[in-house]
């Protein structure tokens, strides 16, 4: 995702639209939470018109977050209008779109239990199908594609947390560290991916394996052996090598995914420790245990 070129106290827009169930509505939460004036589910023929009024507040709106969806019925052509609108605008605008496969999706909707908007008369999956063959060329539009399968709901808030905070004068690249279980696949938004799986596995110790990596029992277990003293140094080396090399491409975010079997105990141990080690050198961490507890 590109930085705007333009100054920081320039207004910003972000449009929000997706599959039913890909997390818009988390992302809605997350935007209100970075001090975005959030609407939901507004026509598109209103959206220029709420524009309008962040204009005249006199600056006292000055980050705008609008969801809108495929329960409108609204035309593709409606949509392009209003894309185009905003790209003519002022304004930093973003128009970011949000899915997931349709096994998640299923379960989500089973979670909640609610109708999907497309799938009254019919079955869940033909809505699914039917939703992403109207949103198809919307989804082409975007700036921005999300795909929420692998992330829960505070993996998807403190995504758009990096993605979207205020980051003025900053000038650091937003850095990640993910813990994960390969039984549960790789983070699709990772940059960079270390298997851990070589470490000696906490799982197999009766004592604990009902523990994970951030308690001490596991840490001082891991640590007794050459291998962990070893990894964790060459990955910091790489990352303090490679991260001002990217923020010099004009990178902005790197998502670096740690993983083991089930993500209990090496990953997080490891995450943990280069999440440590990296706040000690001043490299700002966002640290996520995905399937933490899952098991």
């Amino acid at each position: 995702m590109k930085k705007s070129d333009e100054p920081n106290g320039r207004k910003k827009i972000v449009l929000i639209t997706g599959m039913s169930g890909s997390g818009k509505h988390t992302a809605f939460k997350a935007f209100e939470d970075l001090g975005y004036f959030c609407v939901d589910n507004l026509p598109t023929a209103l959206v220029p018109r709420l524009i309008e009024m962040t204009i005249a507040s006199g600056g006292k709106i000055d980050k705008l977050a609008v969801v809108v969806d495929a329960r409108l019925g609204e035309s593709v052509e409606e949509f392009r209008r209003l894309f185009r609108r905003l790209r003519r605008l002022p304004f930093e605008s973003q128009v970011v779109f949000f899915e997931a496969d349709d096994r998640v999706l299923t379960r989500r909707y089973s979670e909640t239990r609610r109708i999907h908007p497309l799938a009254r008369n019919t079955s869940l999956l033909d809505g699914f199908k039917a939703e992403r063959a109207a949103m198809s060329e919307i989804r082409a539009l975007a700036d921005t594609v999300v795909d929420t399968t692998d992330l829960s709901v505070h993996g998807l808030r403190q995504l758009i947390s990096e993605r979207f905070r205020d980051s003025a004068g900053s000038g650091r690249l937003n850095l990640s560290i993910v813990s994960f279980g390969y039984k549960r696949g790789i983070p699709h938004h990772s940059d960079l991916v270390f298997d851990v799986r070589f470490l000696p596995n906490p799982h197999f110790e009766p004592e604990l394996k009902m523990l994970t990596g951030n308690d001490t029992a596991v840490v001082e277990f891991m640590n007794r052996f050459d291998e962990t003293g070893e990894i964790i140094p060459r990955i910091q080396d790489m990352l303090e090598y490679l991260l001002p090399r990217y923020s010099r491409e004009g990178k902005s975010y790197c998502t670096l995914a740690i993983g083991c079997t089930g993500g209990q105990h090496r990953s997080v141990m490891v995450a943990n420790e280069l999440a440590a080690r990296l706040a000690r050198e001043g490299i700002e961490v966002n640290l996520i245990h995905r399937d933490l507890h899952l098991e």
